[in-house]
């Protein structure tokens, strides 16, 4: 995976996936807390963050 913090950032930071289809989606993780953020594919709001493996 990433080997510096650039990367990490890049890959991971405010990214979510959501988890009715599986669609990422940046958003910042205070809109998505507060409800705000909605899938863009599905309109679900039922979001997780990005799996770091």
């Amino acid at each position: 995976m990433a080997k510096f913090p650039e990367a990490d950032n890049r890959w991971f930071k405010n990214v979510f996936v959501c988890r009715k289809c599986k669609t990422k989606n940046r958003a910042p993780i205070l809109k998505v807390l507060a409800g705000k953020i909605s899938c863009r594919k599905c309109k679900t709001k039922a979001l997780r963050p990005k799996r770091k493996k």
